[in-house]
């Protein structure tokens, strides 16, 4: 018997919004896409609550690595990987490191010069 949600080459197809509850937003506000997440548990105990997924980013952020490189090891959307990432953080089991310069508006005059380097070239 053939099921619609089995691809036999690829195994079961789960949806993004399956793997999140429907949830599209990281709960505990947004962060940026080239912050550093850093796991402070080596390793979740078999017996705590969490999705597969859960448990690949702790183990997968053990060395700091940056949102959108975990979204890419682990071959998740990058949106089911900040809603996912906003539960371990709210748990307490990752930290997320901005880098300074994500978190400060830009200086118009730096951005200015770039411009006019680009245009003399």
């Amino acid at each position: 018997m053939a099921h619609d949600w089995m691809d036999h080459e690829a195994g079961p197809v789960v949806r993004p919004y399956a793997m999140t509850q429907g949830r599209v937003a990281p709960s505990g506000g947004d962060f940026d896409l080239v912050a550093f997440v850093v796991a402070t548990v080596p390793d979740l105990a078999p017996g705590v609550a969490l999705q597969p997924e859960h448990h690949a980013i702790v183990a997968a952020a053990w060395e700091p690595i940056s949102v959108v490189e975990l979204a890419s090891h682990l071959d998740l959307s990058i949106g089911v990987v900040r809603v996912l990432l906003g539960d371990l953080r709210s748990a307490g089991l990752i930290s997320l490191y901005e880098p300074p310069a994500a978190s400060q508006p830009h200086d118009v005059d730096v951005l200015k010069a770039v411009v006019n380097g680009l245009r003399a070239l």
